[in-house]
């Protein structure tokens, strides 16, 4: 983008009301265009000097969905590794006949388990991957196998998670920042250990929220299901809790910056969207995006609750969100998408067109409306 994206910019709190009130958001016809693709000359992606043999861990579901194409585009051999269980590649909305069959015969397949660590070990040192991007890893003892089967790995790019770090008072999160060795994502963090300890040259990429088109997350969808059935949208709290979203795009864009850059040897990098949003906001902005009318919005106490195992909210109630100004200096990275033009894209590509990961939960909402319906 602009100077919006700058630095500088990524470090104002955006007003919810001046940004997100108002009449719905009008998507231009470039911003129609075929979306699942970089936008041209903002994608400053260097091809690499040789094509690299790389494998994707994961990569069916929503990340490695657009990460393999970027890669494929740069000239890579890619390799998915999945159990099988999912279609190995799916055609995108607005992506051509054309374009996906080009895509779909350059893309191969490794079928197995990667809690099967004899069968891994076998059938990686049979192919020898150059670099590998690990999407689903959640435990070190499933990354370790891997190094043992590539000793001559020239990269290790790895999914974290903004989810590792120590919860701060203190923010925006920068990647030196405290963690949390008892988070839920204690075990990205041992994962990210494990690779320091290893003569590997690894990466670890910490999104915070991820949103986009094939999001199985209920993030944006749990707004545009409500918006959708004309319903309130309860939020927690005062509704002023300030986080942080970036769209699945930008973030495949930063892992394939990551490829090869000397800069990003053996780093960690926060990325995310440039702007940071409250809770309310977010509210708003989905109906922008969405072109639906303004929102109720109904703020409750969640203590007043027990919703057993259910989630009455996608978010944690709290302030999170990082800086993703290392990723920009040294990566050369700009997130491309604001956050109402990015969730108009997740909501014409996904949802606006009647798909979604989950349908529609109301009985947390409809605990805290008729509780705020017998109080007034």
């Amino acid at each position: 983008m602009a100077a919006t994206a700058s630095l500088k910019s990524s470090l104002l709190l955006p007003s919810p009301i001046s940004d997100f009130s108002g009449a719905a958001l009008s998507i231009s016809s470039q911003t129609r265009r075929r979306s699942w693709q970089p936008r041209g000359a903002r994608m400053q992606v260097a091809a690499a000097a040789d094509s690299k043999n790389i494998l994707v861990m994961g990569g069916t579901r929503f990340i490695g969905v657009f990460l393999s194409r970027l890669l494929v585009k740069e000239g890579h051999q890619v390799t998915l590794f999945t159990r099988g269980k999912a279609p190995i590649t799916q055609q995108l909305p607005g992506e051509s006949d054309a374009e996906y069959a080009e895509f779909s015969s350059k893309v191969l397949h490794l079928k197995g388990d990667r809690q099967d660590f004899d069968f891994v070990k076998t059938s990686l040192a049979a192919k020898g991957f150059d670099v590998v991007y690990d999407i689903n890893g959640r435990e070190a003892v499933e990354v370790a196998p891997i190094l043992d089967a590539l000793p001559n790995l020239e990269q290790y790019i790895y999914c974290s998670s903004a989810g590792v770090y120590l919860k701060s008072d203190l923010l925006p999160h920068f990647e030196v920042d405290a963690v949390d060795p008892k988070s839920r994502h204690k075990g990205k963090l041992e994962t990210e250990s494990l690779l320091e300890s290893r003569d590997v040259n690894w990466t670890s990429i910490r999104p915070v929220y991820i949103y986009g088109p094939l999001n199985y997350n209920p993030v944006e969808e749990w707004f545009f299901h409500r918006l959708k059935a004309g319903r309130p949208i309860p939020v927690p709290g005062a509704g002023n809790q300030i986080t942080q979203l970036g769209h699945v795009k930008d973030l495949a864009t930063a892992f394939v910056l990551s490829l090869g850059n000397p800069k990003a040897s053996r780093q960690v990098f926060n990325i995310s969207g440039a702007k940071y949003v409250t809770f309310d906001g977010l509210a708003r902005a989905c109906a922008k995006a969405g072109g639906f009318p303004e929102p109720e919005i109904v703020h409750y106490n969640p203590k007043d609750f027990d919703f057993g195992k259910k989630k009455a909210f996608p978010f944690r109630d709290q302030h999170f969100f990082a800086s993703i100004e290392k990723a920009s200096k040294e990566l050369g990275w700009t997130p491309e998408y604001d956050l109402v033009e990015g969730l108009a894209d997740s909501y014409n590509l996904d949802f606006g067109r009647g798909t979604f990961r989950k349908e529609a939960d109301f009985t947390t909402d409809d605990m805290i409306l008729g509780k705020k319906l017998v109080s007034v």
